[in-house]
């Protein structure tokens, strides 16, 4: 009779963690910054159509990076449980703190569970108050783990470095352009050496406290985005950045095998 393999919880946590954090770390970056009117999203997408950034209620927004088919999962899932909940109750009953504690129990007891692998996504649930500060934006992390961000806050990708940036040039009471500017100025930074991000690589969205609707989300597209990104105020050094191209064209790839494919981390 063979001896069955033996791994101790730590080392199968540890792996668990590193197999997650990998496949979030290969994603792009979502920065989260507060203005004087509300908060900003902002992220990096290679898709026009697959939404990194989406409406959860009124006055709540879901931002995510990693594996596309397990956030939109649970971004279905908390709309479903906010109009449940919206609709059993009170409008003013759906917060962003009952999302993100469903949420982290979620993500905790996939992690935890033997059965199924770590889902490789971080989550922004982001609320906005009547006030500034009323305002909450909780990171969840793929263990379950919640974290209440103040000002700013980025995930995905080389979130370290674009973080560092944040720290460094983030101040209170920004108008929406200089949050703006400020976002795709740190995006830029992922790097040792700056890049220009640009117009056409962004997904923005608000959360706008001076909206007369009671949906406060809005999704910043097309001209007016247009007309936000000229305004910036790009710092010396900056504009002198190369843009982002594709690399060299070179001999095809060779086809992967059936059953072999496997998405890149959005």
């Amino acid at each position: 009779m063979s001896v069955p393999f033996y791994v101790s919880p730590e080392q199968l946590m540890k792996d668990r963690a590193d197999f997650a954090r990998k496949g979030i770390g290969r994603g792009r970056s979502v920065v989260v910054v507060r203005y004087v009117d509300g908060i900003l999203l902002v992220a990096e997408s290679a898709s026009p159509s697959l939404h990194k950034i989406s409406e959860i209620y009124d006055r709540i927004v879901f931002a995510a990076v990693g594996r596309y088919n397990e956030f939109e999962n649970l971004r279905i899932a908390g709309v479903r449980l906010a109009d449940l909940r919206g609709y059993s109750y009170d409008r003013r009953d759906v917060t962003g703190r009952s999302l993100a504690n469903a949420y982290a129990q979620t993500l905790g007891s996939i992690f935890s569970s033997a059965g199924e692998k770590p889902y490789e996504i971080e989550i922004f649930v982001a609320e906005i108050g009547d006030s500034p500060d009323d305002d909450q934006i909780y990171r969840l992390t793929y263990d379950g783990s919640v974290a209440d961000e103040k000002g700013f806050a980025v995930m995905g990708g080389s979130a370290e470095t674009v973080n560092t940036y944040l720290t460094d040039h983030y101040r209170e009471g920004l108008a929406l352009v200089e949050a703006l500017g400020l976002a795709v100025q740190a995006l830029g930074h992922d790097q040792q050496q700056p890049r220009q991000v640009t117009v056409d690589q962004l997904e923005v969205g608000v959360l706008d406290r001076t909206r007369p609707q009671e949906r406060k989300f809005r999704r910043i597209v097309g001209r007016r985005l247009t007309d936000l990104f000229d305004a910036i105020d790009v710092p010396n050094g900056a504009a002198d950045a190369e843009p982002v191209t594709g690399p060299e064209p070179g001999p095809p790839a060779p086809k992967a095998p059936p059953g072999d494919v496997r998405p890149d981390p959005l």
